[in-house]
């Protein structure tokens, strides 16, 4: 029999479900057969909703995050994900290496672009602030597409400190990535660099605009002028 506390966040979140919002959301995150989100289940909560329904449940114990993360439902793995947020920024040392721990072993189950984006920085990337980055790497050569993009993404914590020597180093890596939520992806952290520090950005353009996807382009110089855009976009 399941916890009381576990029990009845489930509750609250199925009673705020909503079928006609669920299929938009099936949609959205390519649950179809074949997809990057295949069999993700979806009650149709929208984010805000979650985030206030989680508040009355950041004391739930370890043990049941864990089987919120590991549930078929994609609203409780991402409220899952909130918890240890809020469990890793209130933790102490000892815990934090915990959910450092728990967060690598069960990264296969943060199984949609929505829950890394939401959790990796804030986990991963701050962790790691100011040791071994190491495991990024591992993560970064995984077969599986979201350990990939956890990697990368992990590191908007480092480029928020005006850090990019990881993010530039990964971002070779998954250069030649095949799958188009990678390529976003990269793009994105390559556009963020560049916000802190267009050389740096543009010295990794320069090297290797005429080969990477299109899409990572497209992303990495989103905010360059018209001019800027179309020098880059000729191969």
């Amino acid at each position: 029999m399941e916890d009381n506390k576990l029990g009845s966040l489930r509750k609250v979140l199925a009673d705020e479900a909503n079928e006609n919002q669920a299929k938009i959301l099936q949609g959205f995150f390519k649950t179809g057969k074949g997809e990057y989100g295949e069999g993700d289940v979806f009650w149709g909560i929208k984010v805000p909703v979650q985030r206030m329904i989680v508040r009355g449940f950041y004391d739930l114990e370890f043990g049941d995050v864990k089987k919120l993360l590991e549930s078929k439902i994609h609203e409780e793995r991402f409220c899952a994900l909130l918890i240890l947020m809020k469990k890793y920024e209130q933790g102490d040392a000892d815990m934090r290496k915990n959910i450092f721990d728990f967060y690598i072993r069960n990264s296969k189950k943060i199984n949609n672009w929505d829950l890394v984006d939401v959790s990796a920085p804030k986990i991963l990337g701050y962790h790691l602030l100011n040791k071994d980055r190491g495991a990024l790497y591992e993560l970064a050569k995984s077969d599986n597409l979201w350990q990939r993009r956890i990697a990368i993404i992990a590191t908007l914590a480092f480029i928020r400190k005006n850090d990019f020597g990881d993010t530039l180093k990964i971002a070779e890596i998954l250069l030649f990535d095949e799958h188009d939520l990678m390529h976003k992806a990269v793009g994105w952290m390559l556009r963020e660099v560049g916000k802190r520090d267009l050389a740096a950005e543009e010295i990794f353009l320069l090297k290797y605009h005429k080969k990477m996807p299109r899409t990572m382009l497209r992303y990495a110089i989103e905010r360059f002028d018209k001019k800027e855009r179309e020098s880059y976009l000729v191969k």
